[in-house]
C-alpha cells in the first residue's frame, strides 16, 4: 500500500513538475467589417509580460506597459512593431490601419485598429506574425466576422497567413 501511494505522489510531481515548466503563448485578433461604417475594426488581446518582453528587447530595456508618463512612446513602439507583423490585404490591395488605442483587462493588453474607407470586401488577407520573434510557440488566433460570414484561423510562425474569399 505504500509503495502505490509513493508510486501515485511521484507521478503526480512528475506531471505537474511538467506541466509548470510549459507556458502558453497566445494572442486573439478579432476583426469585424462594419459595412454601415465603411471600417475594419480590429481589436488584438496579447498577454502584457509577454508584449513588454518583446518591447524591452526590441527598443528600450526600460520600458513599462503600465507607465501613464511614457504613455506616447509606448504607443509609438506598439503601432512601430504591429505594423511590420500584421500585414493586411483587402481585394487584393495592401492596407495600412491606423492605431486607435489600447487599454488592459488583468493581464491581458487589447490593442484597437481600424482600417478606414473600406466600401466592400471581395477578399481578405491577414498576416499576423505577432511575437513569433520572441516565441517559437507563439499562436495568434484570429476571429474574422465579414459580410455575414465567421471564420476563426489559428497562425503559427510555420504557418502565419488566412485568407477568405467571397467571390
Amino acid at each position: 500500500m505504500k509503495f502505490i501511494k509513493i508510486s501515485i505522489l511521484l507521478v503526480v510531481l512528475c506531471v505537474s513538475a511538467f506541466t509548470a515548466v510549459h507556458k502558453f503563448y497566445l494572442s486573439v485578433t478579432q476583426i469585424e467589417y462594419v459595412q454601415d461604417k465603411q471600417s475594419v475594426q480590429i481589436i488584438s488581446r496579447i498577454f502584457m509580460d509577454d508584449f513588454e518582453n518583446l518591447l524591452r528587447e526590441r527598443y528600450d530595456k526600460t520600458i513599462n506597459l503600465d507607465d501613464d508618463k511614457k504613455a506616447p512612446i509606448v504607443d509609438d513602439y506598439i503601432q512601430k512593431y504591429l505594423a511590420e507583423r500584421i500585414k493586411i490585404k483587402i481585394n487584393g490591395k495592401d492596407v495600412n490601419f491606423n492605431f486607435i488605442g489600447k487599454d488592459t483587462d488583468l493581464d491581458v493588453m487589447k490593442v484597437y485598429l481600424e482600417i478606414e474607407g473600406i466600401k466592400e470586401i471581395h477578399s481578405f488577407q491577414i498576416t499576423n506574425k505577432v511575437l513569433f520573434d520572441l516565441f517559437d510557440e507563439q499562436q495568434n488566433m484570429v476571429k474574422l466576422k465579414i459580410n455575414a460570414l465567421f471564420k476563426n484561423y489559428l497562425l503559427t510562425s510555420q504557418n502565419d497567413n488566412a485568407v477568405l474569399n467571397f467571390d
